[in-house]
């Protein structure tokens, strides 16, 4: 990811706590947004350690189709999850716009394979749903659906995504 488009990101995110500053104030969740398949999701902007255009990685034998290897990352070396076949989807090739997003959660580190970057998003605590089902797996990795203007975005819980199953 370019340094224009995280500043880019950064500077919505300053205009948009202007904006909100002059109106009462009501407790946010600042996220992260991102396409995988059809649909956007996001995640807490504070887990979210950077942002980075694909690298090589390798392939670890043993472990589920969806945990694609790992990866160096300045010395670091971190598994990589692709989200599409944790989430069930058929697995795509990396294009111009997949990115890996490095998340950092209780000193844990691991990388996820987005199709997507959106942006930054403020969601007022009122406008998300806490009340979704957990029927399948897919759920139970979801925190709340949050309602930003014309969409929905589907939040995801960190600890839970951050599990390893392997």
């Amino acid at each position: 990811m370019n340094n224009d488009k995280l500043r880019e990101i950064f500077q919505q995110q300053i205009t948009t706590s202007k904006d909100s500053s002059q109106t009462t104030l009501e407790k946010t969740l600042q996220v992260i947004g991102f396409i995988v398949g059809d649909e956007e999701f996001a995640v807490p902007i504070l887990n979210v350690r950077e942002i980075v255009k694909p690298i090589e990685y390798t392939r670890v034998p043993g472990t589920p189709e969806y945990v694609l290897g790992v990866f160096n990352l300045r010395g670091n070396v971190l598994p990589l999850i692709d989200l599409r076949q944790k989430f069930g989807l058929e697995r795509k090739r990396f294009d111009a716009d997949t990115r890996f997003l490095v998340i950092n959660h209780q000193d844990q580190i691991a990388g996820f394979v987005i199709d997507c970057l959106t942006e930054a998003i403020h969601i007022k605590e009122s406008e998300i749903d806490y009340t979704v089902t957990q029927e399948s797996k897919e759920d139970y990795l979801i925190y709340g659906i949050g309602k930003q203007e014309d969409k929905l975005i589907t939040i995801l819980k960190i600890d839970v995504l951050m599990k390893q199953e392997f």
